[in-house]
């Protein structure tokens, strides 16, 4: 995990690069053993700089999407993949795609960052403005952990007290979370999209899973598995640390049957609305 920090990097083209990017890996456009564009035609198709482009990458680098080689270009080593039992697209895109073909899409989500969120979001504007969707509203409720919290992960392996991790970790959900807003904002703006809410708390809890409320029917849910593994800080150092796998984490779904509301999807998904209302109301920063 990590953030992009300095000059413009957190600025509207690079979040609007790295966006694109990151929907192209997840929708197949650049699948994995495929080789990214020149950095010169990435920056003449998206008319940014090349500086951006180089900071679009060396991020992507560090997520652990890319890597680049001298002589060899720029390969794409990971896409965005949430599993399920049946074949075909990933089950958080399935899902995210047919909540979005509703008429009100409402969309409550607890994780760790909002990474995952951003990259599947930003397919559904390109959708909206393609005219392959019109949603009337849109009402997003984002819970993220604070920023002020000491966490066990990521961490250092050796229990310091070095918060550099966590500290570029907030930046990277703060970067996504903008990205976020700046994307839906611009379908009211434009008038897309009639209504459109974004609202983002944080509260004092370390997510161990990821759990996303559609519609309030259906409910997906998976554990960030914890693992150790070796990271390269911005200053090119080091560090062995305890983290998590949330890209690729399983996801589970639970679907509401409107003919029992005693089935274990109907009771997961009223549980789970139940708890994420409760965190909100109660429980924030």
């Amino acid at each position: 995990m990590t953030s992009a920090t300095g000059g413009d990097r957190g600025g509207e083209a690079f979040r609007r690069v790295l966006g694109a990017l990151h929907t192209a890996m997840s929708d197949g456009t650049y699948a994995v053993g495929s080789q990214l564009p020149s950095q010169r035609v990435l920056a003449e198709r998206y008319e940014v700089s090349r500086d951006t482009i180089q900071r679009v990458v060396r991020e992507l680098v560090i997520e652990g999407y890319i890597e680049t080689r001298q002589g060899s270009g720029t390969k794409v080593i990971m896409a965005q993949r949430t599993h399920s039992l049946e074949p075909g697209p990933g089950l958080l895109q399935t899902v995210v795609d047919q909540a979005f073909e509703a008429e009100e899409v409402i969309l409550d989500v607890f994780s760790l960052t909002s990474e995952t969120l951003s990259t599947h979001l930003s397919a559904q504007v390109r959708r909206v403005r393609e005219g392959e969707i019109r949603p009337s509203r849109i009402a997003i409720r984002l819970l993220l952990p604070r920023e002020d919290m000491r966490m066990p992960y990521p961490s250092p392996k050796d229990r310091s007290q070095d918060d550099r991790l966590a500290r570029r970790m907030h930046e990277l959900s703060s970067l996504h979370s903008q990205l976020i807003e700046v994307n839906l904002e611009g379908l009211r703006r434009d008038r897309l999209v009639p209504e459109v809410s974004v609202e983002i708390k944080r509260v004092p809890l370390t997510p161990h899973s990821k759990l996303y409320l559609f519609n309030r029917t259906i409910a997906l849910q998976g554990y960030y598995k914890i693992v150790e593994r070796r990271i390269e800080l911005d200053d090119g150092e080091e560090l062995d640390t305890i983290d998590v796998l949330g890209l690729r984490a399983a996801l589970f779904r639970y679907e509401k049957d409107a003919n029992d509301p005693e089935s274990v999807g109907s009771l997961f998904v009223d549980a789970s609305q139940e708890w994420f209302d409760s965190l909100w109301d109660l429980l924030v920063a």
